[in-house]
């Protein structure tokens, strides 16, 4: 294994110069997979959960990156978080599929088909307080066999709300090319979406789009007044965290953007690998872990992430 570097930085607005601890290294905590995802901390039992997709399992790596076989096969799964009960939500591309792990272990399927038809392959999740399920649903994970196994769509590339309370699933934003990961601002009134286009364009799409989120009194949360917050630059945006400032942190081609709530970028942390998805984890959730193609780094910062179970 690579040994651990200080990583460079770039500073484009002078706060982003306390947000990384000047001797903060680069730690690679695992090597030798194919394209990693899905990464989230288990706070309770201080390890993380981390997809390696094409391989088709869920890897548990330790704080003194210490890796087993959490899950495999995994039905290829991409995203996870954890639901207000500390329940694992997962998303599958074989199976098209949001699934739920409980606490012992029994894996259920939550939802699979949209009036009648079938799920394209779910990509990333996150919960909101009120134990709603959001997830987006873009083409990736059958458009080849490498992450998945290759068929026909059925729906458009979307964004979902799923109520596990009474098991409706809302369609919340279906004007996307590719919707990939999506984050809740700290207080839930926002929520960030990565537009990453078509798997196959020549000239991918590099936008986070950034959505109101309205709670009707009765019926379930819509998004409204949906407009561009950041372009990314090099590469995509795939996977991001906020901060509890409310700053977002996105893999980019170049490694970390961070960005502020108002869309302007506060600086970068430069790695050697493109950056797919990243999460906030250890003692204090003021560890970055990063998924960088076929490895996993971690990296101590100066912000604190959005706490889970």
């Amino acid at each position: 294994m690579n040994a651990a570097v200080i990583p460079k930085h770039e500073i484009i607005d002078a706060r982003f110069a306390s947000f990384v601890p000047g001797n903060a290294a680069l730690e690679p905590l695992l090597e030798g997979c194919r394209w990693l995802e899905g990464p989230v901390w288990f706070a309770d039992q201080q390890l993380l959960l981390v997809s390696d997709v094409p391989n088709n399992r869920i890897l548990r790596v330790t704080e003194r990156a210490e890796v087993s076989v959490f899950r495999a096969p995994s039905g290829f799964a991409n995203g996870h978080t954890r639901d207000n009960q500390g329940r694992l939500i997962g998303c599958s591309h074989l199976h098209g599929s949001i699934t739920r792990t409980q606490l012992d272990g029994t894996v259920e399927i939550l939802v699979t088909h949209y009036r009648g038809k079938r799920l394209n392959s779910p990509n990333d999740v996150v919960v909101k307080r009120d134990g709603t399920i959001w997830f987006t649903d873009p083409h990736y994970g059958i458009e080849t066999d490498y992450e998945g196994v290759k068929r026909a769509p059925e729906l458009p590339p979307s964004v979902y709300c799923f109520d596990p309370r009474d098991a409706t699933l809302t369609l919340v934003a279906d004007d996307f090319d590719g919707p990939n990961g999506l984050a809740f601002s700290p207080d839930e009134s926002r929520l960030y979406v990565a537009e990453s286009g078509t798997q196959f364009s020549p000239e991918p799409r590099r936008h986070i789009r950034v959505f109101d989120v309205a709670t009707p009194p009765s019926g379930p949360a819509q998004l409204r007044n949906g407009r561009i917050f950041y372009t990314v630059a090099p590469g995509y945006a795939d996977g991001f965290r906020c901060d509890t400032e409310g700053n977002l942190w996105s893999g980019a081609a170049d490694g970390v953007h961070c960005i502020d709530p108002s869309g302007a970028l506060l600086g970068k942390i430069f790695v050697p690998t493109a950056v797919s998805n990243l999460c906030f984890g250890g003692p204090q959730y003021s560890r970055l872990y990063l998924c960088a193609g076929a490895t996993l780094y971690a990296l101590s910062v100066n912000r604190r992430g959005c706490q889970r179970p």
